[in-house]
């Protein structure tokens, strides 16, 4: 790399610091900046991560001309007004997920990107990981067969953390198995399979008003029917199952937390033992997601290759995450109406 990366972060929450980590472990470019709102917890964060420069101020870090990359970790319902003003600012973005809360809100952060030509990455962190370059690698060859079914859940506890305007367990825990389930089909069936389907769905309201969890089934046009559930306020419990004509891959460690060791699914023809496939690895997802983006600034690329998301597949998993929720949404109303 021809020069150091300079990395400016806004927001000092949990996130940012698994970032930041990620960043330091790394080794191969460098945290600049950080802004925060709260002036205690910015000191606390820039003194432990050795971070020089400290902003109050999102805008002024992201117009901060030596920054070159800025990291979005803040609550979802904000990332679409950082996503613009960084691209307007020609910066290099990576957003935490989900993109959004709603379709127009991403539509525009992502007609800001392409009009500026800048790079942009959605921060599905686990995509970066080899542990889902080893899943393609086994569905490529064929050994299960054709895909017929698909089920994903990720619960855990985390209502008390979480902002109410973010909109609860969808976009906070639900964009993880909607996100594999579209990377399966597409690999499977092509990219345009991803907005091909009907969606039905159950949800429950938690304390904030928000869908604390939820069910959805989904049936693509091609007959792959689909089952994903998430909750947000018990658990922690990461399933991911794929099923083929021939035989399944079953997730026996958590896809969406992949780390260095203790990466493995299992590969069983029907009616015959499993096979089990380990991935070992240099890091954590955080840890190769900055190593795709520094890849893809050194190489002048604005995307990174699948698996990673792409701008089309931000915008067609924010399509299904927002239909997933009006469903839930509705179901919860009814709920509400029989109940009475």
């Amino acid at each position: 790399m021809s020069k150091i990366i300079n990395w400016g972060i806004l927001g000092t929450s949990f996130i940012s610091g698994v970032m930041a980590d990620a960043i330091k472990a790394q080794g191969q470019s460098q945290i600049y900046a950080v802004a925060g709102r709260n002036t205690t917890t910015l000191a606390e964060f820039a003194a432990q991560y050795n971070i020089a420069h400290q902003f109050t101020d999102f805008d002024a870090l992201i117009n901060d001309p030596l920054v070159d990359v800025i990291y979005i970790a803040l609550p979802n319902h904000l990332h679409h007004e950082y996503v613009i003003k960084a691209a307007n600012a020609g910066k290099a973005i990576l957003c935490e997920k989900s993109l959004s809360v709603d379709m127009p809100s991403t539509i525009a952060s992502l007609d800001a990107v392409k009009h500026n030509k800048v790079f942009f990455l959605e921060g599905l962190m686990y995509l970066a990981h080899p542990f889902m370059q080893q899943l393609c690698q086994t569905l490529a060859s064929g050994v299960i067969g054709d895909v017929k079914s698909i089920r994903g859940q990720y619960c855990a506890a985390i209502s008390q953390f979480v902002n109410p305007a973010s909109l609860g367990a969808l976009f906070n825990l639900g964009c993880y198995p909607a996100s594999l389930m579209q990377l399966v089909m597409q690999q499977q069936f092509g990219n345009s399979i991803s907005q091909h389907y009907q969606l039905q769905a159950t949800g429950r309201r938690g304390q904030d008003g928000n869908i604390c969890e939820s069910t959805a089934i989904v049936t693509y046009t091609n007959g792959v029917q689909c089952h994903l559930h998430t909750a947000e306020d018990y658990g922690l419990h990461a399933g991911f199952t794929i099923l083929g004509s021939l035989g399944s891959i079953e997730f026996t460690s958590n896809p969406w937390l992949p780390e260095a060791q203790g990466n493995h699914f299992s590969v069983r023809l029907y009616e015959q033992d499993a096979d089990v496939v380990n991935v070992k690895a240099k890091g954590n997802g955080f840890y190769y997601q900055v190593e795709a983006v520094l890849a893809a600034l050194d190489s002048k690329q604005h995307i990174v290759p699948r698996p990673l998301a792409q701008l089309q597949d931000s915008h067609d998993i924010m399509s299904m995450l927002t239909t997933w929720h009006q469903a839930a949404l509705e179901s919860s109303a009814e709920n509400l109406t029989v109940k009475r």
